[in-house]
């Protein structure tokens, strides 16, 4: 990284961001590796103990091996890149079906599937991971497995009638009922975080592979948000859709709003398409607006949610929306130079350092301690909770640092 090009008025906020980076990258390689049955551990509590007979899913192992591929690239330490690789050969060795394609759900503790479906969403992080992983090492393996993913997807995910991706399948590809990421999410066919993850692993292959599908399959990606899931009467997405694209969204989902303006954009930036990234640029600003107009709770955080049938928001201080909002907000700054929006990132920031970082015992905490002080319900590594949020948080935050004057 060069720090040198980052404005003198910068260089202190730089200097935590990265030193919050590496913490979280040292908590993860000193807690996480499962030296018994391999890989990483599935689950660790709030107090650093792991339940060694936790299931491993893909997600957590997917993200771990993005996060350690993409900081091994900003910090030299061999330390990273041993996880990095470890984690490879784990998902590479456990997690891909050499029968049908594309990755398992879940495997118990000694890696032996247990949930075999073929979830689209699991399958854009393993595409993202790998192409982290290949741009790390230079591993055409790597990038191999991460063609053969998007080929999947490409081939059984995408809905030929009524446009978009497709939530799951079973193992061989085929229809499936139970359709939901996790019990919290409803059992719709098309969702905004399956499509976001899917942008977001397309806009990594294409910086990778730069091939014409894949570019194609990055424009196609994002007009799906521009036609269908950018709301522009609120300025919020759509989160759960039948096929025929109705509505079915229970609420707002702040995290998931802030998030999906900063990564369209760095999708757009991967496209290259001067034109289209004008377009939308003013759309995706709006969607940050909306955040600090509805978002902000009264230490600067942003909170989690709005329930439709109830009226009422959910107040929570969730770690991985405080990590979206710090980008978000960073990205609005930057592309607008409205200073309304550096200032919310300085207070998420700050809302951070006091109550979601674990200052004791090392990495974030899953609800903010403004809130919660009974930590045994909340893991700190598990199917959900992984270096990624805010990992990714102060890797983007530093380069948008760079863009500032």
């Amino acid at each position: 990284m060069k720090v040198a090009s980052i404005p003198p008025r910068f260089m202190p906020l730089q200097q935590e961001f990265r030193a919050e980076l590496i913490a979280i990258a040292d908590w993860w390689a000193a807690h996480t590796v499962d030296h018994e049955l391999g890989g990483f551990y599935g689950e660790i509590d709030a107090h650093n103990k792991p339940a060694k007979n936790a299931s491993k899913g893909i997600i957590l192992n997917a993200r771990i091996l993005w996060f350690f591929s993409e900081v091994a690239q900003e910090v030299d330490n061999p330390d990273y890149r041993a996880c990095a690789t470890r984690a490879y050969d784990y998902v590479i060795s456990n997690f891909f079906d050499s029968e049908h394609g594309g990755v398992y759900w879940e495997l118990d503790a000694a890696a032996a599937p247990i949930n075999t479906k073929k979830q689209v969403y699991a399958q854009a992080f393993t595409i993202y991971a790998l192409c982290a992983y290949y741009q790390l090492t230079g591993n055409a393996q790597a990038l191999a497995r991460a063609l053969e993913c998007f080929t999947l997807v490409e081939q059984y995910a995408i809905d030929r009638v009524h446009e978009g991706y497709l939530e799951a399948f079973t193992r061989d590809w085929g229809l499936i009922e139970d359709l939901r990421l996790s019990d919290k999410d409803l059992n719709y066919p098309k969702s905004q975080n399956t499509h976001l993850h899917i942008l977001e692993a397309y806009t990594t292959l294409h910086q990778a592979c730069p091939e014409p599908e894949v570019k194609a399959a990055l424009k196609y990606n994002i007009e799906m948000f521009d036609k269908y899931m950018i709301d522009r009467t609120t300025h919020h997405l759509r989160m759960f859709m039948d096929l025929q694209w109705n509505d079915f969204s229970p609420g707002y989902t702040y995290g998931h709003d802030i998030e999906a303006s900063w990564l369209i954009a760095k999708a757009l930036e991967s496209l290259g398409d001067d034109a289209y990234t004008a377009k939308l640029t003013p759309t995706l600003i709006r969607i940050a607006q909306v955040t600090v107009d509805e978002a902000i709770g009264a230490e600067g955080q942003v909170i989690d949610s709005y329930d439709f049938a109830t009226g009422r928001t959910n107040a929570d201080a969730v770690w991985w929306v405080q990590a979206e909002a710090l980008v978000g907000f960073l990205y609005a700054y930057t592309t607008s130079g409205d200073a309304q929006f550096y200032r919310a990132a300085q207070n998420v920031w700050q809302f951070i350092k006091a109550y979601q970082i674990d200052h004791q015992q090392g990495e974030w905490f899953w609800l903010s301690q403004l809130q919660n002080q009974n930590l045994d319900p909340y893991y700190k590594v598990g199917f959900w909770k992984c270096p990624y949020h805010n990992g990714r948080a102060m890797m983007e935050a530093m380069r948008y640092l760079q863009k500032m004057v």
